[in-house]
């Protein structure tokens, strides 16, 4: 009964961890091989439409007000003054280079105040257009919760500028009390970072205010709550306001090991903690085993724990070909007791994906590179948008688009028209689709070092004609972008029709000396699955012996 309690309770766990689902990968300046600090974010939400965020820079006569709605439902929560200058903001950065992503851990429940004017989503993009710096940033974001009273559950935010990288946590007071409870810790510069819906940051350095930040009572509230009661020293943010369980560490934690497992020397080390054989935190922060580059991390976005412990397209939940995603709901219910699919970093329903490039040696307009694609990272393609960006792509705007209502025009229904036809036969089809990401994303980084060369020149003589060049170079790309995925998804449905192969020579379909399409290929199920087919089904499919 025991046990069966314990397996209950998980059930509900993990129900409501697939309420988040979005990861932040962090690197440091020294960390990667460019000295660009990077970070990425994965919008990964069940039913929220993708598109590409726009905020243009203004000045505000004095008095004006700005409405302020909830991002995920689009809810009214009031109103706040506006500022009187604010900045060019696309997507998650803005024309200085900062950056900020999230990701929801949610944490004690009591603690949300659904009388607070800002939720999470508005912190973010009123922050981008008020804030230049990681640090302003910080300043900015915690001013407005302690004015206005913060709306959201317990957040982690990936906060940077070209200097330095953040990460910022915050749960709000309870209902009706304004403010909120928060520490921020900067990442080492030589060292990456990640969070995924788990709050991460445990013991920190009161005494060390250039590398640490924190609410005057971030201690002294969690005493009042009854959350802590131990020496300050031992404080663990984390273990007050988002207390471990196993959706936390196997749905969440898992996402970040599998990032410090790949470039860091210590994942087999951390493994035990994910499998819950230990409660000893990882690190919030590790040196990795080799400088990153902006590929390194769009390709880490795209992660499924492949070749690890974790591994899920070896079981039967793969299915014939392989595949690393499974159906929502993760948790299911079989006679009364409760299972779990793995949760990795890709999954099938992000609204888009950022890798977020920025570099303090070169021009903002220059320097800041936000790597964007919408729908799962695996099967679609980056595109660079310069951080001067000021309009926004067609293809990458609802333009009458939006969950329901399909558009082939669209880029956020073309990249899941294609994906759609690889999650069923993964195996089968991915391999085109790594092609077709290696010619695109390939094409943007070689082309990348003449684009800003070009810049650069035109800054010298005529700023403004260099950002208008960055920007017309990012609306062509994500133009080609679009155009490249619906040509792809058109070659797909023709190569693979039917379950079939057609043969192709030198790039085009084949047709036979009649001027017919040539016989095609007809490859079955994989060895390894008719193995499991037939161990399943015993002798019923077996052929008679004449």
């Amino acid at each position: 009964m025991k046990q069966k309690l314990i397996l209950l309770s998980t059930f509900i766990v993990l129900g409501i961890s697939e309420a988040f689902g979005c990861t932040n990968l962090i690197v440091g300046k020294k960390a990667s091989t460019d000295g660009s600090v990077i970070v990425s974010y994965s919008a990964d939400s069940y039913g929220m439409f993708g598109e590409l965020y726009h905020y243009k820079a203004a000045t505000y006569p004095q008095g004006a007000m700005r409405d302020v709605y909830e991002w995920d439902t689009g809810k009214y929560l009031g109103q706040i003054p506006e500022a009187r200058q604010t900045y060019n903001v696309i997507g998650n950065i803005n024309e200085f280079q900062l950056t900020i992503g999230e990701t929801t851990f949610g944490g004690r429940h009591e603690l949300v105040d659904t009388t607070g004017i800002i939720d999470y989503g508005s912190l973010i993009y009123i922050t981008l257009q008020r804030a230049r710096t990681a640090r302003e940033a910080i300043r900015v974001m915690t001013d407005l919760v302690q004015q206005y009273g913060y709306y959201s559950s317990g957040e982690s935010f990936s906060i940077a500028d070209p200097n330095e990288a953040w990460v910022l946590e915050m749960i709000g007071k309870g209902p009706g009390v304004c403010g909120a409870v928060w520490v921020a810790v900067r990442i080492p510069d030589d060292c990456i970072s990640a969070h995924a819906n788990q709050s991460r940051i445990h013991q920190f350095d009161m005494n060390d205010k250039e590398n640490c930040l924190y609410s005057s009572d971030v201690i002294s509230f969690a005493r009042e709550k009854g959350y802590f009661d131990g020496l300050n020293k031992d404080f663990s943010f984390a273990k007050a306001y988002n207390p471990l369980d196993f959706g936390g560490r196997r749905a969440c934690e898992a996402r970040v090991w599998s990032f410090f497992n790949r470039y860091t020397t210590r994942g087999e080390e951390f493994l035990p903690y994910i499998l819950g054989q230990t409660d000893e935190p990882m690190p919030l922060y590790l040196k990795p085993s080799k400088q990153l580059s902006v590929a390194d991390i769009q390709n880490m976005m795209r992660d499924h724990y492949e070749g690890t412990p974790l591994d899920i397209t070896n079981d039967i939940g793969a299915g014939p070909w392989a595949s690393p995603y499974r159906p929502s709901p993760l948790s299911f219910n079989v006679d009364g007791v409760a299972y779990f699919n793995e949760r990795p970093i890709s999954t099938q329903q992000p609204a888009f994906v950022f890798v977020s490039q920025m570099r303090a040696n070169l021009a903002n307009a220059i320097g800041g590179v936000f790597w964007f694609t919408l729908d799962d990272a695996n099967t679609s393609a980056f595109t660079p948008i310069y951080c001067c960006t000021d309009r926004v792509p067609d293809s990458f705007a609802p333009n009458g688009a939006d969950g329901n209502t399909f558009s082939w025009d669209n880029a956020w229904w073309l990249f899941n028209w294609v994906s759609n036809m690889v999650y069923p036969r993964y195996t089968a089809l991915i391999d085109d689709i790594r092609r077709a990401q290696d010619e695109t994303e390939g094409n943007y980084l070689k082309m990348q070092p003449a684009v800003e060369e070009t810049a650069a020149y035109l800054m010298e003589s005529d700023p403004e004609l260099a950002k208008e060049y960055l920007v017309n170079y990012s609306l062509q790309m994500a133009a080609h972008t679009t155009h490249y995925w619906k040509k792809l998804g058109e070659y797909l449905i023709v190569k693979h029709n039917d379950q079939v192969v057609h043969r192709e020579e030198n790039g085009k379909f084949m047709y036979n000396r009649y001027g017919r399409q040539a016989a095609p290929i007809r490859p079955g199920f994989p060895k390894a699955f008719l193995e499991k087919y037939v161990e399943a089904t015993g002798d019923r499919y077996k052929t008679p012996q004449e």
